[in-house]
């Protein structure tokens, strides 16, 4: 509105507190620190603006990690893709990998989700065993042309190359999971079915008649069929029966869960066989199963996400515990029918439980009194799938924060 000379007089008073304001605004603005061309501010001057500070800021971050977004990357360091692994909020620069570490040690000290090291792991094709790490090796942090973190070798001259990790140790590379706490599991059987069960050589009996068998301790067996498979000097495992295995959706027996006792070597054929027990892990009595010493086991696994959906129950704790926590095994109701394979990498979620709405005066909804409301599951801790079955896994609890029980909700990450 244009304001005639009139009017102006009239609005002088008015317009005084106006006009003050309005030039204190844009001496603010025009006044707040230097402009192009001019030269910066004598000492004693009023402090610039924060948007003359800017280059400073980010110049001082160029020793920062990309954590998820761009706002947090540095220029030497470009944003990881939005949908790519997440870093820890401090990643290491350089790692140098010390005995006693697993995979998911380290996996863990670069990730929020140790599970995806194989969208960050680079490796030099020059090195012999590319593919393994071990003690002593420099891991460094670097970021691709994309964005997208690595994690490297110091040598240089990276490029891609699954990482796999063998089931057993390998001149001191390192494995996925702890291989002493699972080491019975890789390659002794731990589930048996009915028919197994039925048709399996078993202990009838001790040498001099010891009501239970240890390493050195002499044995024999009988099979159902005839003697035992195999030669003179030839591994067999010793298995003891135990609880049954049922799966919790449907009440079906999936099967029994085989506790490995030891292992024997024939020393004569016959009915009954004589065998010599010459490693024990637990007691061996009359009943057990005599099993072949060799099976069909992974050589070695990538710790990953499943690429289908997955979502069951804890089914058992092995050792008969009531209560997991981290490297502790877990039999779960879901097997390779479920697509998992031996690394796969699930969530535990702890079931929640019921409680009573404080206004609801302890009616439920159905009608009913007590507890009326489900909390929902949340997550307790992490396992890692390392034997799988037609309808069940075992797997290595990883990560836990509460112990973990049975009928635990299992999926994916």
């Amino acid at each position: 509105m244009v304001l005639m000379p009139s009017q102006m007089l009239r609005n002088t008073r008015s317009g005084a507190t106006t006009l003050v304001l309005l030039t204190s605004l844009v001496a603010a603005c025009s006044g707040s620190g230097p402009q192009k061309g001019e030269e910066p501010s004598p000492a004693g001057a009023a402090p610039s603006s924060p948007a003359a500070e800017a280059p400073a800021a980010e110049a001082a971050t160029t020793d920062t990690y990309v954590i998820d977004s761009a706002s947090t990357a540095s220029a030497a360091e470009p944003a990881a893709a939005a949908t790519g692994p997440v870093l820890v909020p401090t990643p290491p620069r350089n790692y140098t990998v010390r005995p006693g570490d697993t995979l998911w040690d380290i996996a863990s000290a670069f990730l929020r989700d140790p599970w995806l090291w194989p969208e960050i792991w680079h490796v030099n094709p020059q090195v012999e065993n590319p593919h393994l790490i071990y003690p002593g090796d420099v891991l460094a942090l670097a970021y691709g042309a994309d964005g997208s973190p690595q994690v490297t070798l110091e040598r240089g001259g990276a490029t891609r190359l699954s990482p796999r990790v063998r089931s057993e140790p390998l001149e001191g590379a390192i494995t996925a999971i702890p291989y002493e706490v699972v080491a019975s599991f890789m390659s002794k059987p731990s589930v048996l079915e009915r028919s197994e069960i039925k048709n399996s050589p078993y202990v009838v009996s001790t040498r001099e008649a010891h009501l239970v068998a240890a390493a050195g301790n002499v044995i024999y067996a009988r099979a159902p069929d005839g003697d035992l498979e195999g030669e003179i000097n030839t591994r067999y495992n010793i298995v003891h029966v135990g609880d049954e295995l049922r799966d919790p959706d449907d009440n079906d027996l999936i099967g029994y869960h085989g506790a490995y006792t030891g292992a024997a070597r024939l020393l004569q054929n016959g009915d009954p066989a004589t065998l010599e027990m010459f490693e024990s892990t637990r007691e061996t009595i009359d009943g057990d199963l005599v099993l072949p010493g060799s099976f069909d086991v992974p050589l070695d696994f990538i710790p990953r996400a499943p690429s289908e959906k997955v979502d069951g129950r804890v089914i058992a704790i092995i050792n008969g515990l009531y209560l997991a926590g981290q490297y502790q095994v877990l039999v779960i109701n879901r097997g390779s029918r479920h697509g998992l394979e031996p690394g796969h990498v699930l969530g535990v979620y702890v079931t929640g439980t019921r409680v009573r709405d404080p206004k609801s005066r302890g009616i439920s909804r159905e009608g009913g009194l007590g507890p009326n409301i489900k909390l929902p599951n949340w997550k307790g801790g992490t396992f890692m799938v390392f034997k799988t079955y037609d309808r069940i896994s075992y797997g290595l609890v990883m990560e836990s924060v509460v112990p973990l029980r049975a009928l635990d909700n299992v999926r994916n990450p």
